[in-house]
């Protein structure tokens, strides 16, 4: 098999995780079905790489003439408008089935009920405000440390949440057709590709920072796969989205408590 062909297949893989996670355009030569985007997790945590540039890069830009508090709301803003709110979706649903639903049934027909409950918009508006407060936090001691904050979250936050195709079961429910696409399955190699992109990210911090993320995001981990596990027998699209949104917060929280203290 030869190298271009190699290359062009990752590409492919990369543009599919793209157009899985975002809004942005992808070439129209890329096609997605189940299998690439199976294969395409590996590049979950390059694509919350590239929403942390992105969003950092507004930030910056945005603080140089306006408050940073409203420069944080621009970038947060921009990236809801990127992802299209998929994560924000997923963390309310989340909250929805499980606040409401007493069987597993219960909670899965409610996750996927397009309405928003009151779980759902508490979850939304307390998460919203904690990640502005954070960020605000972040931006008052250093514009960098905001936009270090972005990058870094965005990644090992797509990171931690698509490991858990890995190692949970993906629950279906009998009205399959509705589901969100979704990758259901993870190799050991596209595991360790994936894993790779949160490491990298990683040795941009000093060795506090980045020794104290990798534990507490592991425990993070640990506890929500569990929880999952316990709720609803393992992991949907929407528990996915939930874990991205915690763990994105726990990021921001450890930066600013170990990395500026």
């Amino acid at each position: 098999m030869s190298t271009k062909y190699l290359g062009l297949r990752q590409l492919t893989l990369f543009f599919v995780a793209l157009s899985f996670f975002t809004r942005l355009p992808i070439p129209s030569w890329v096609t997605v079905d189940a299998e690439k985007l199976n294969k395409s997790s590996r590049y979950f945590g390059v694509v919350g790489l590239l929403i942390g540039v992105i969003t950092g890069a507004i930030f910056w830009l945005a603080q140089l003439i306006l408050p940073a508090s409203v420069a944080v709301l621009l970038a947060m803003v921009v990236g809801v408008l990127l992802t299209g709110g998929f994560h924000e979706d997923g963390l309310a649903d989340t909250a929805d089935g499980f606040g409401g639903g007493w069987s597993v049934a219960d909670k899965l027909k409610i996750m996927k009920d397009s309405r928003l409950g009151s779980y759902g918009a508490l979850a939304i508006g307390l998460a919203l405000l904690l990640k502005w407060q954070l960020l605000v936090e972040l931006a008052l001691f250093s514009p960098m440390a905001a936009v270090t904050g972005l990058v870094v979250a965005n990644t090992l936050s797509r990171v931690l949440a698509s490991s858990l195709i890995f190692s949970e079961q993906y629950v279906r429910d009998d009205d399959s057709a509705k589901s969100k696409p979704l990758a259901e399955q993870q190799s050991l190699n596209d595991l360790f590709i994936l894993l790779a992109s949160g490491l990298f990210v990683l040795l941009w911090l000093n060795g506090v920072v980045a020794f104290s993320l990798f534990i507490i995001l592991w425990c993070v981990r640990f506890l929500l796969a569990n929880f999952f596990r316990r709720q609803i027998g393992g992991y949907t699209g929407d528990t996915l989205g939930a874990a991205q949104q915690i763990s994105e917060l726990v990021c921001y929280l450890v930066i600013l408590a170990v990395g500026l203290s």
